[in-house]
């Protein structure tokens, strides 16, 4: 029988990854026992948002960071490049095969010093999905991920071109987040720190991503779940949608769960826990499929 995960939360500071020359800032917990941890998981914000996405201290528990970190994983949550420390570097941010580029290699320099147990696992949030996707069809070696754990992302979308958030558009603001009562009253303020400029590439390569999606989606063979919220607004969930989203996919196995009482910021909500909590099980889930040795998979102490 396996010991219970400590229940204290992990101190989360702030890191500054060399992506070959580019800053990747962004924030990262590691567990409270000395040793390896049990894996890492990279967790990649949406579109217009920051690391901090992942880390809200509106109410305690909403923190994957601390939650991740508890269970004996470390968690790294990175400001995509264009944005936080790379954003003076790149004004216009980059493509996704540049974003791609750059994200593989700033792993590539954690895991020179840092140990990995069985390995990454990406976790990622709307767009966030995008390069999750294409990273884990085009790692190799350490960086290949145990799985990928996607929330806010599709291949259609439900909004036309030009409802979607750009350099110069935010964005419909319920499309965000669905009804108020999924959130606590003061999320809103809270949040607005998170909230960044949408790098013009981004924005432009964004109305393209559901004719992209097939050829990235054909490179990926690490497990995929894929959750939408109750209140899912900005992609289509219908039969069709569903299978052209998972048919691609030839190599992974796949999920796809719907969360409750939530919308598109699932883990700035009401939901985020159970979600969270979810997303560790798939990971847990991974590990069994990878036949991670005991000392990588094992519970902490």
């Amino acid at each position: 029988m396996h010991p219970a995960p400590s229940l204290v939360a992990p101190p989360v500071r702030p890191v500054v990854l060399d992506a070959d020359g580019i800053p990747l800032s962004g924030l990262l917990a590691l567990p409270a026992d000395p040793g390896p941890p049990r894996a890492v998981v990279v967790a990649l914000h949406g579109a217009g948002m920051s690391a901090g996405y992942f880390d809200s201290r509106v109410r305690p528990g909403f923190s994957l960071l601390e939650l991740g970190a508890s269970l004996g994983f470390a968690v790294l949550a990175l400001d995509r490049p264009g944005y936080g420390a790379s954003a003076a570097a790149l004004p216009r941010g980059l493509d996704l095969a540049g974003q791609t580029a750059a994200l593989l290699a700033a792993l590539d320099g954690y895991a020179r010093d840092h140990p990995l147990g069985a390995g990454y696992f990406l976790v990622a949030h709307s767009n966030g999905g995008r390069l999750a996707l294409s990273a884990a069809a085009a790692a190799r070696g350490p960086a290949a991920p145990l799985g990928v754990d996607l929330c806010g992302v599709g291949r259609h979308f439900a909004v036309e071109p030009g409802q979607l958030p750009g350099a110069d558009f935010p964005g419909q603001w319920r499309r965000h987040w669905g009804a108020l009562r999924f959130y606590p009253p003061e999320t809103f303020r809270a949040c607005a720190g998170l909230v960044r400029p949408v790098p013009a590439e981004e924005a432009r390569e964004t109305p393209l991503w559901p004719a992209a999606y097939p050829a990235v989606a054909a490179g990926v063979r690490a497990p995929v779940r894929f959750t939408f919220a109750e209140q899912e607004l900005w992609w289509r969930r219908d039969r069709t949608a569903m299978e052209e989203l998972l048919t691609p996919l030839t190599w992974a196995s796949t999920e796809v769960a719907v969360q409750p009482h939530a919308g598109h910021n699932i883990s700035l909500g009401w939901a985020s826990r159970g979600y969270h909590l979810r997303v560790m099980a798939f990971l847990e889930q991974c590990l069994l499929a990878r036949g991670s040795g005991a000392e990588a998979g094992a519970v902490p102490n």
